[in-house]
């Protein structure tokens, strides 16, 4: 069974000759291609034969109307996860001029990339944790390619209870307060349960600790990245999550037993539940 049907490999075909070799349709009809090398051509082919993403093969994936670095080993950034940056950088009076915001599981950088060049003009400071030292490198080099002025810190989300009492991690200020005006976080949320839903060029080349948690704890990070906010995010900061829409209404509740409040639940351009703010 092809992996991918007729229209799929078209669209993955005109993506590759548009990025890689700057070739329109227009250029692919009047046979414009016929002088490229066929080696290449022929291993690009292979690796997408073989089910690796068109982004990784290609090197990027574009995301808010820019592209964004990517290998494998590297979350690909989803479309979905643009409307979380909409969410957090087109709310109606926040956050205020210099926030500091923090992207929690930071990835390849997309998020926190996103938000500092769209806040750029309210001079807002950003910071992107990962647990993974290869997600940082490559979060800093597509900041760096971007111009977004962003910082990189290596922090294991799920060890939360050290990074309350300590000012570098931003669980304080210098005076004891609160440091975060916004905490975001597109965690892990894909139940192991949902693997046999997936697609096969996910499942074979996206990196499994950025994609799933425990059937048995599916609100794992949520859980902990609400704790340390509890703590870490200034009076009335907000706090944003990409979610799974089978456990939305237990997020719900999670949040309002932990005292959250404004707490709403946003559709993504699918109608599905795929976003919660919460208001400390």
């Amino acid at each position: 069974m092809p992996l991918y049907d007729n229209d799929e490999a078209k669209a993955i075909a005109r993506m590759v000759f548009e990025i890689r070799y700057g070739l329109t349709l227009s250029d692919l009809l009047m046979e414009r291609d016929a002088d490229l090398p066929q080696e290449e051509l022929e291993q690009l082919a292979h690796r997408l034969e073989q089910g690796e993403p068109v982004q990784y093969v290609l090197g990027e994936a574009e995301f808010c109307e820019r592209r964004f670095y990517v290998e494998p080993g590297i979350l690909i950034p989803r479309p979905e996860t643009q409307w979380l940056c909409d969410l957090v950088t087109h709310s109606q009076g926040y956050p205020p001029h210099k926030a500091r915001i923090l992207d929690i599981g930071t990835g390849s950088g997309c998020i926190a990339c996103t938000i500092a060049l769209n806040l750029k003009d309210q001079d807002v400071e950003v910071t992107g944790w990962d647990i993974s030292g290869k997600a940082l490198n490559i979060a800093q080099r597509n900041a760096k390619r971007l111009g977004a002025k962003v910082t990189f810190e290596q922090v294991d989300v799920l060890s939360i209870s050290p990074l309350l009492t300590s000012p570098d991690r931003g669980g304080t200020t210098d005076n004891g307060r609160p440091s975060w005006d916004l905490i975001v976080s597109n965690p892990p949320y894909v139940c192991e349960h949902e693997r046999q839903q997936m697609e096969r060029n996910v499942l074979d080349w996206e990196p499994e600790e950025a994609l799933f948690v425990p059937d048995n704890d599916p609100l794992l990070f949520y859980r902990s990245i609400a704790i340390y906010a509890q703590r870490a995010l200034k009076e009335n900061g907000w706090l944003y999550f990409e979610i799974n829409p089978l456990y939305a209404n237990e997020l719900v509740e999670m949040l309002s037993k932990m005292s959250y409040h404004d707490i709403e639940i946003k559709n993504d351009q699918f109608g599905k539940q795929r976003f919660i703010r919460a208001r400390q």
